[in-house]
């Protein structure tokens, strides 16, 4: 009896070339820091995706709430990038208790139907998705899109909570400015942040490295602080045109209702649905965690802007000012290994 594990030798050459593939654009997938905690172990058209603990930031994400959501971008992507590949994928979130590291094995598929139009066109967004450091154009984000973006989350069981009055978008920005200042005056928050914020001398593939940031962030209107991974050395892109104010975009929450491992997952996959979807209209999305990583900052804010939902992200949307950024990922033989 042949099990999904199991392929037939004529197909096997097409789906190892689809696993790899896939493993390919999940690794393209946003994480904290960049530290890209994500392993992948294969077994014929069985891909398991695993949580690299080594990865995880011990400091500002004890419980590795930050690096299950990572991972489950990841995943995402791996599903999205199967099905533009023909094959359907068959996901089996935290299959084994016993492992807690192991998140998913994804089974794929084949799938006779070819990949549809908006399968492909959102298979294109994972290359054109960047992460933003920064202010936003003054170009509006259209309500339908705004719309499409809260439906993407609520498809993966999540949900956007937008900061739509002035009140609310100052208080989470002052509270990601006390959080920014709490993390900054303690001596494991800095070198946490120095070990994933390398010199522009390093030759490594992850982390928050020089070409990834502006040396001068702009000020926004609410004022979200940004993270100093220059810290005071100057390094970071010089940013292009206007020095002055930029606008801090569409500020929202993804939320979920548990606070679990499978919740956690459930979030990294809603998120990576919006980014791509909004990189898809021309529009990028800065990160602000410094406040869901204090424990009681994060309890304040599920408790007066969440309706008691659990805070998973707190992001800015808009059209990014500036030109684009660059990123680094390790190759993909670093976290792909065949299993027997």
């Amino acid at each position: 009896m042949q099990t999904r594990s199991e392929v037939p030798a004529g197909a096997a050459g097409t789906v190892r070339d689809a696993v790899r593939g896939a493993v390919e654009d999940a690794i393209q997938a946003p994480s904290v820091h960049n530290t890209q905690p994500w392993l992948f172990g294969v077994r014929g058209s069985r891909i398991s995706l695993r949580a690299d603990p080594e990865r995880r930031l011990d400091v500002a994400d004890p419980q590795g709430r930050e690096m299950l959501i990572s991972c489950g971008a990841a995943l995402y992507n791996l599903r999205l990038s199967l099905r533009a590949r023909g094959f359907e994928p068959v996901v089996r979130p935290l299959p084994d208790p016993d492992r807690p590291h192991l998140l998913a094995d994804v089974y794929a598929e084949p799938d006779p139907e070819q990949a549809d139009a908006d399968t492909s066109r959102d298979h294109a967004q994972i290359a054109r998705r960047r992460s933003h450091r920064g202010g936003f154009r003054d170009v509006p984000v259209p309500d339908g899109v705004l719309n499409a973006l809260r439906h993407e989350a609520e498809r993966e069981g999540a949900r956007l909570v937008q900061a739509v009055d002035a009140h609310v978008k100052g208080a989470l920005a002052a509270l990601t400015d006390a959080a920014e200042h709490v993390q900054r005056r303690v001596p494991s928050y800095a070198a946490e942040i120095a070990r994933w914020a390398p010199s522009p001398r390093t030759a490594r593939r992850d982390g928050v490295q020089q070409g990834s940031y502006p040396a001068r962030t702009p000020r926004t209107e609410p004022n979200f602080a940004a993270r100093d991974f220059a810290r005071g050395h100057g390094w970071g892109v010089e940013p292009a045109g206007d020095h002055g104010d930029a606008l801090a975009g569409i500020v929202v929450l993804l939320v979920t209702a548990e606070d679990t491992p499978g919740a956690w997952l459930r979030a990294g996959q809603a998120l990576e649905r919006v980014l791509l979807r909004a990189a898809e209209h021309d529009l990028a999305a800065a990160y602000h965690t410094q406040a869901l990583q204090v424990p009681e900052l994060r309890a304040f804010i599920r408790h007066h802007f969440c309706g008691d939902a659990h805070p998973q992200m707190l992001l800015r949307i808009g059209v990014p000012e500036g030109g684009d950024l660059t990123t680094v990922r390790r190759p993909v033989e670093d976290v792909l290994s065949e299993e027997t």
